[in-house]
């Protein structure tokens, strides 16, 4: 039987803005495993980030508010505990690497530096032996000549050397959860290949859970075992990956699934992309009923009125839909 590891319990999100509060995460609730990788995909604007940061409350307040919801780790509420509190789990046993590791580390200090201190903050080693683990980390990761970057500032390093870096300063702490957003975004296919293949790696060497946020579905595959789908702040089906890859039922995620490119066989072989109609709403645009119901073309009346409820329909399986 699966242990929980993290448990997510009807949160919501919102934004103030001018005009009024705008509800971005909108009631989610999943639970993440031990030793599992969870992925979280949809289109940019769905609210994969912003439901990320919430676990650890880095979300700037204003204009940005956990309205309710409840996130369960070593069964204690996260979003009960004072600020003091919760420094001690952030980046010691749920550490995340941001989308951008360029705006993400602090430009006047040096690599080594960043990742020395985080071990001071949540460990009782001396600078020296901070200082020992910080190249052994460095090792780990693959970065090259280790000593040498060490003295480095982030930006002498390219995209994949920060990328590794602050992967390192991740893992310093021996997190028992990852959060990884778009830790592959801006990087070529060849660096974002072995950024994955480090993940996976370290992954199997520590037992440890990611929590892994992406739009790239190739990342998915090549991942995780399981896999949410969400769409406009809420979650429309979840699954795992080769059930949800290989007959996906919302009609969203079948979307996402045929607008991945195919190479044709015919006289000449050619990719062909097909394009999913319309956009993520705006939030102060979210639509009556089904969220996804102006984009689908299986759209009914009741869909344009009444919001599914988000059903199981099988072991592992859930999706929110009027077909089912």
């Amino acid at each position: 039987m699966a242990i929980q590891e993290l448990l997510v319990k009807n949160l919501k999100v919102s934004f103030l803005t001018p005009e009024k509060e705008l509800l971005a995460i909108r009631g989610i609730s999943y639970e993440l495993n031990r030793d599992e990788t969870l992925a979280v995909v949809g289109e940019s604007g769905c609210g994969k980030t912003v439901s990320a940061l919430s676990i650890l409350r880095l979300l700037e307040e204003p204009p940005g508010k956990i309205v309710s919801g409840e996130i369960f780790f070593d069964g204690k509420d996260l979003l009960k505990m004072s600020k003091k509190e919760l420094q001690t789990y952030r980046g010691k046993d749920i550490a995340m690497i941001f989308q951008d590791p360029m705006t993400s580390m602090n430009p006047v200090l040096t690599i080594g530096e960043q990742i020395i201190e985080t071990l001071l903050r949540h460990t009782s080693c001396s600078r020296k032996e901070a200082m020992n683990k910080t190249l052994k980390l460095l090792d780990q990761v693959e970065i090259p000549s280790p000593k040498e970057k060490l003295d480095q500032y982030p930006h002498q390093l390219s995209g994949g050397m920060r990328q590794r870096a602050m992967i390192a300063m991740a893992l310093s702490c021996d997190p028992r959860i990852l959060i990884a957003d778009e830790p592959t975004t801006a990087l070529d296919v060849l660096t974002q290949g072995q950024i994955l293949y480090l993940l996976k790696k370290i992954k199997k060497e520590t037992k440890m859970s990611i929590l892994l946020i992406t739009h790239d579905v190739g990342v998915v595959a090549e991942m995780a075992r399981r896999v949410m789908v969400m769409y406009a702040g809420e979650i429309v089906e979840s699954g795992p990956v080769r059930e949800i890859f290989s007959s996906p039922r919302h009609p969203y995620t079948i979307g996402l699934m045929k607008s991945l490119p195919t190479l044709e066989s015919t006289e000449e072989k050619f990719l062909k992309l097909n394009e999913m109609p319309g956009i993520v709403p705006s939030l102060s645009k979210i639509p009556s009923g089904c969220s996804f119901h102006p984009r689908c073309p299986s759209a009914e009346t009741r869909c344009k009125i009444e919001k599914p409820i988000f059903k199981k329909i099988a072991e592992e399986y859930s999706v929110r839909c009027w077909l089912y």
